[in-house]
């Protein structure tokens, strides 16, 4: 089934001027779930053989559900590609909506023209009994075996035995417990070899129950494996197909997820000759899902770097020669060719159950993007003879073109008497001038908390100062100098450290390497300060902390043993170093 479809919103600079935006804008870009597909170019046959297993099945039925003209056909090949499996539940569906689709093409009046329908095949009720039976005998034997193996501790065995339960899970459509017993094998592997097929196993079911978050996290599981991770050079054939499978599958989560330049490049790792993954999808899946995400996100220096240059994705879209001549007509700025050929194979895109979620999208993101490039070197255009360039019309154009600037990624304006588009005027003189004062002012700061900084670690200053909630700055600390164990503090003064504290790291906040902090003496403090309030709020600590200091600090006599308590963790601890005169 295909995914919730979010509605893609850019966000970029809003314009002074405010537009009403219509209320059926978002339910034009968002795909309705239940569309269909009228003229289809798809060889049903072909597209089907290119899968295995339960993914045949599945696009089988995405396809029967879209698009009427193929329905029965793509039915009976479901139903028979499912009495190969031990999936009963699933084959008396797919008999149900086989029926219930002869009966709605016996019911149209071009039936008799064609002279009728092929009645479906009866109901196989002996086989699914007999299916049953089958099932449920060779899980009662797996199950007794998987016992054995645990009663005599072999871990390869017990992890077999694991994997035989799912894949008969999997047989049963039992998708869950499929999951279960692949997730249950990851304790019993003994090599990296092991680690990784688990890992494509619950990637595999992972994608068959669009648990996209799962399957990125065995990915990277899976990467992070000794045969993977080290071997950045040269590969053999099976980490290279590995490798592969585990970039498709990453593709498929973030093509999902709508991170389509990250599904781009992962599909552009994918190695051709290494492309065997008929379980989830086919070359041509990965010609087409890459080409699309790239042509919606890369600019033109990475669209010709990776993929028109690529020499390993060239192969993928020989395979897709539609794909790539969209590809070459958007670099070469044919957008009327390219948007052209994009309409032309939209229906078939809308059958694939992965795609189709995505496919207004991406063609507004690309759309998009050929507007903005086309414009890119003038200073005006003709709308008019733009929208000959894009097949549409003045207004059409003008209400994208809008929509495009207020949204910050075109930067003109538009003459609607005129019907011309000018490019924003921007003084480069003045902003040349602002960004040399911003810089000048930067390196300003940053020479001033080098200079303290070099201040703080000439006087041999140390400061810890783990975060805590307890004071308005995030931080608390005590104060502590070369005395081992303090007389307790009056209350007022402790009130004047946590102050005193609190004011001093706000002011020192913007040093770089805050790790080493510290007031540097009163002298140096004058000429180091050139502004008063500073100057003035430095000098008054240095002051009030010698005169408390040796007020209240008296080293002569000795603090009885119950005041000699450590800290709180919580609490930062400042080691002093100034000579107190």
């Amino acid at each position: 089934m295909p995914l919730p479809v979010q509605v893609f919103n850019f966000q970029g600079v809003v314009e002074p001027m405010q537009i009403d935006a219509d209320p059926q804008e978002d339910q034009q870009n968002a795909p309705d779930v239940n569309y269909v597909v009228e003229n289809p170019t798809l060889d049903l046959e072909q597209y089907a053989s290119s899968y295995c297993g339960l993914m045949r099945i599945e696009r089988l039925q995405f396809i029967a559900e879209h698009c009427p003209q193929l329905r029965a056909e793509a039915l009976k090949m479901a139903l028979s590609f499912v009495h190969r499996t031990f999936n009963v539940d699933v084959y008396e569906e797919i008999h149900r909506k086989l029926t219930e689709a002869t009966r709605e093409v016996q019911g149209a009046p071009d039936a008799a023209v064609e002279g009728g329908a092929v009645e479906p095949p009866p109901l196989d009720t002996a086989w699914a009994e007999s299916t049953r039976k089958k099932a449920l005998l060779k899980l009662e034997k797996l199950d007794t075996d998987l016992k054995n193996y645990k009663g005599n501790s072999i871990k390869e065995s017990i992890r077999r035995g694991h994997d035989d339960l799912g894949d008969h899970y999997l047989d049963c459509g039992d998708l869950s417990n499929a999951l279960k017993c692949y997730s249950r094998a990851r304790d019993y592997c003994t090599s990296a070899k092991h680690v990784i097929n688990m890992c494509l196993n619950v990637i595999k079911v992972s994608v068959y129950l669009q648990n996209w978050s799962h399957v990125l996290s065995y990915v990277s599981k899976a990467e992070s494996t000794p045969e993977i991770a080290e071997q950045r050079g040269e590969r053999d054939c099976q980490s290279q197909s590995v490798l592969t499978k585990l970039k498709c599958a990453a593709g498929l989560a973030e093509l999902a997820s709508r991170k389509y330049k990250q599904a781009a490049k992962c599909f552009l790792l994918a190695s051709f000759d290494h492309c065997d993954f008929a379980e989830l999808l086919s070359p041509s899946n990965v010609a087409v899902y890459g080409g699309m995400c790239a042509l919606a996100t890369f600019d033109r220096q990475e669209l010709q770097k990776n993929v028109i240059s690529s020499s390993s994705f060239k192969l993928f879209l020989e395979l897709e020669p539609q794909v790539r001549d969209i590809i070459f007509k958007f670099y070469e700025s044919k957008y009327a060719s390219c948007l052209k050929m994009l309409d032309e194979i939209k229906d078939n895109l809308l059958l694939d159950m992965y795609l189709a979620p995505h496919v207004l999208t991406l063609y507004t993101l690309i759309r998009n993007r050929a507007l903005i490039q086309y414009f890119s070197p003038y200073v005006s255009a003709d709308m008019t003879k733009m929208a000959q360039a894009f097949n549409t019309t003045v207004l059409a154009l003008e209400d994208e073109l809008t929509q495009l600037i207020l949204e910050g990624l075109i930067n003109a304006r538009i003459d609607s008497h005129s019907k011309i588009l000018y490019a924003r005027d921007v003084d480069q003189r003045s902003h040349t001038f602002e960004k040399s004062i911003h810089m000048g002012k930067e390196f300003q700061r940053r020479a001033k908390a080098m200079i303290l900084r070099a201040a703080v670690l000439r006087n041999q200053i140390h400061v810890k100062v783990p975060l805590h909630t307890g004071s308005p700055w995030g931080f608390q600390a005590a104060l502590s100098t070369h005395l081992s164990c303090p007389p307790p503090l009056p209350f007022i003064f402790r009130i004047w450290i946590s102050l005193r504290t609190d004011i001093s790291f706000f002011i020192l906040t913007s040093v770089p390497h805050s790790a080493s902090l510290s007031v540097p003496p009163s002298n140096y403090l004058l000429s180091l300060f050139p502004f008063s309030h500073i100057r003035f709020v430095f000098l008054s600590f240095y002051l009030v902390d010698l005169w408390s200091t040796c007020i209240f600090y008296r080293p002569s006599s000795p603090s009885p043993p119950h005041l000699c308590s450590s800290q709180p963790s919580t609490t930062a601890h400042f080691h002093t170093s100034l000579a107190l005169k």
